[in-house]
């Protein structure tokens, strides 16, 4: 087993996401980084339910003070993005499975042979083995052979989660899932106008209220971070990518359940050095971006779930927090 390093923050210099969010690897330099496979035809497995997005112009980011300062949510601006296809659901565990039956794909998880499982769920048997955590976030443990089939490690599988959202996916899985599928990660800023559903300035997907009319719309953590979780939402893990409304636009999961990646290189700096038209960053830097928050966000410790919050990980990193979502490349 390649030991877990301590954890650090991930992305560039000045950035301050909190090791709730993820765990990052920091040796992918010693592991190679797997090839995508030859594009092929779309199987049924790979069938997605398209949204159609005609575009137009919205109000990005935040000015607020409820992020993180090294995070870069801000200063909110006027942001144009072109007409595109996002999926309504997170791709989902049937649909990597898919991929990997047609391409022999071996995930980055799979050949690092380990990723990182939050400590609650790990089976106990498991967790006794383990004797290494990062010292930042020891809540996240460092599982031997958890990969997407596995999540939890050996003796778990997603055969009763195949509508549940892959993880364990790093950013460089993702590109090659797109490669295959013929679709492509969308940028941070068609991500957001996305996820906004129509509606600026707001905090969440469906407005400022986090549960209006005492209603659950996502997936986060209830409780007490990182030891109690009431799962008060109906869940603790995962949730099925078709859980709770869709926002405005019709997708459903933008806050909560996994981070999705994106395209984007990541920068604290996003919003003063991309253009006001179609923005995207792909400068220097180690990390790639991610939004929508995950299961385990809390007020209290990460309010990540928030539709202008963002943070980032390395592109090799892999967590059972981490999936993402695709727009179609026509």
């Amino acid at each position: 087993m390649t030991r877990a390093p301590e954890a650090r923050a991930a992305g560039e210099a000045g950035t301050s996401p909190r090791p709730c969010c993820c765990a990052s690897r920091t040796e992918e330099a010693a592991q190679p980084i797997p090839s995508p496979p030859p594009a092929s035809p779309r199987s049924s497995g790979a069938a997605f339910r398209w949204i159609a997005l005609p575009g137009g112009r919205f109000l990005m980011g935040t000015s607020g003070t409820e992020g993180f300062a090294g995070d870069g949510e801000g200063p909110a601006r006027q942001v144009t993005v072109s007409g595109f296809k996002v999926s309504a659901y997170a791709v989902t565990n049937a649909q990597f499975a898919d991929f990997v039956r047609a391409t022999g794909y071996v995930t980055e998880a799979e050949r690092f042979n380990w990723s990182y499982v939050f400590h609650a769920l790990v089976p106990p048997q498991t967790a006794a083995r383990i004797d290494r955590v990062p010292v930042e976030a020891p809540w996240w443990l460092p599982v031997p052979f958890a990969y997407w089939a596995q999540p939890e490690g050996p003796g778990t599988t997603v055969l009763d989660r195949l509508d549940h959202p892959v993880v364990h996916v790093s950013w460089n899985d993702a590109m090659a899932f797109c490669t295959w599928s013929r679709t492509r990660l969308m940028t941070e800023a068609e991500w957001e106008y996305a996820a906004r559903g129509g509606l600026d300035g707001k905090l969440y997907p469906w407005g400022d209220d986090l549960a209006p009319g005492g209603r659950h719309r996502c997936n986060i953590w209830q409780g007490t971070f990182p030891d109690l979780n009431t799962a008060e939402d109906g869940y603790v893990g995962t949730a099925p990518v078709h859980a709770f409304e869709p926002n405005g636009y019709g997708l459903f999961n933008v806050a909560g359940n996994v981070w999705e990646w994106v395209r984007d290189a990541f920068t604290p700096d996003y919003h003063r050095v991309t253009a006001g038209h179609d923005p995207f960053h792909d400068g220097p830097g180690a990390g790639r971006s991610m939004r929508g928050g995950s299961y385990l966000c809390h007020s209290s410790y990460c309010n990540r779930y928030r539709v202008a919050a963002r943070t980032s990980n390395t592109p090799g990193s892999s967590s059972g927090n981490i999936g993402f979502r695709v727009a179609d490349l026509e």
